[in-house]
């Protein structure tokens, strides 16, 4: 038996996306998701006689052709509080601006018996691991944005800095270490479920975050192997849909731990000979990095700029995926504004 599908359609990209991750989460493979942000693709699409369960469109791209297609539940996508304009009682009008959770639970009420909501498949818990070959590239920031970008898109993250000398909290609402001794005795010797015992101390902002400890992991005794123990023990707890550690640019034991562990590996590069040469390394002493596991993203991208990835005299030995420009504002962006960049939100999206 077919899928149910489920036809997103507005030119908003920016809006589209939480949508978009919301059916992905609560639905994952027992729904046929079409999205359409271009206005001829749309009409094109709809030129031919065309079937689904949900359509979700927005006001603009809407037309009284709709109706002759065999579409199930049509939900029209107002940007005004004001109802009656397609004079359709078998349109159900939404107000854009909602919240995309109610819109969501207002579509699965009322499509409840298309979307067989009985078998909906959950998705155990995944663990992203964002590093570089070499520092300076902008690896936090990424790392970042893509927890900000899930959390934004209703998934619950746990961001883990993996750094021996961490230095991340001035990016968030609370800068204050971890300063509980029983915390630290817990780290000290990790069980196999170190994250229950040190869950009190993981903080909110956009994302659930484990706070910085009160000095460098040599400092105060800490192996850094703690930080996959964590993910790992959290893993198995089933408390978040994502863990992303943003590990350091080291390559040694406890690093290639942290990939063989890793359900996707985000390698964050730029677009310097230093950086395409030290990532041309990193590839040439991990196994399997052209799998699908693997997701290699230009940060800080400049198109009028030397650019060594196109150069003669630099191979790279990986395939870009994502290119992210440069982010222009000063160095104290939030994450609630890392999760409105477009090339950010993708590369989210992508670990799904």
């Amino acid at each position: 038996m077919a899928n149910p599908k489920v036809i997103i359609a507005d030119t908003d990209i920016n809006y589209i996306a939480p949508l978009q991750y919301k059916f992905i989460t609560d639905y994952f493979n027992n729904i046929d998701l079409e999205i359409i942000t271009d206005r001829q693709y749309f009409e094109d699409y709809f030129s031919m006689p065309r079937n689904a369960e949900v359509l979700i469109v927005s006001e603009d791209l809407y037309n009284q052709s709709i109706k002759r297609h065999d579409i199930k539940n049509v939900f029209l996508m107002s940007e005004h509080m004001d109802d009656g304009a397609t004079g359709d009682l078998s349109i159900n009008r939404l107000y854009k601006y909602t919240s995309i959770m109610e819109i969501f639970s207002e579509i699965v009420a009322k499509s409840s018996k298309e979307l067989a909501t009985g078998v909906v498949e959950k998705k155990e818990t995944q663990v992203i691991l964002v590093t570089s070959a070499c520092g300076g590239v902008g690896k936090t920031t990424v790392a970042m944005g893509i927890a900000a970008s899930l959390a934004e898109g209703y998934q619950r993250v746990l961001y883990i800095n993996a750094s021996m000398l961490q230095n991340f909290q001035y990016l968030l609402d609370n800068e204050s270490p971890i300063t509980g001794i029983e915390m630290y005795s817990s780290l000290y010797n990790p069980t196999e479920n170190v994250y229950l015992d040190i869950k009190k101390e993981i903080r909110q902002n956009i994302f659930d975050y484990l706070p910085e400890f009160k000095a460098a992991l040599p400092s105060i005794g800490i192996d850094y192997s703690v930080f996959l123990k964590i993910a790992l023990s959290a893993k198995k707890n089933r408390d978040y849909d994502f863990i992303i550690i943003d590990a350091d640019s080291m390559f040694d034991e406890e690093k290639l731990n942290m990939i063989d562990a890793a359900d996707k590996v985000i390698v964050v590069t730029d677009q310097s000979v230093n950086s395409v040469n030290a990532t041309n390394h990193f590839v040439a002493n991990v196994n399997g990095v052209n799998s699908e596991k693997y997701i290699f993203v230009c940060n800080r991208f400049d198109k009028d700029s030397f650019n060594a990835l196109l150069a003669t005299e630099v191979v790279p030995k990986f395939g870009i995926t994502e290119y992210i420009a440069e982010i222009e504002t000063n160095s104290f962006i939030k994450p609630s504004e890392l999760a409105m960049n477009n090339s950010l939100r993708k590369v989210a999206f992508l670990t799904m």
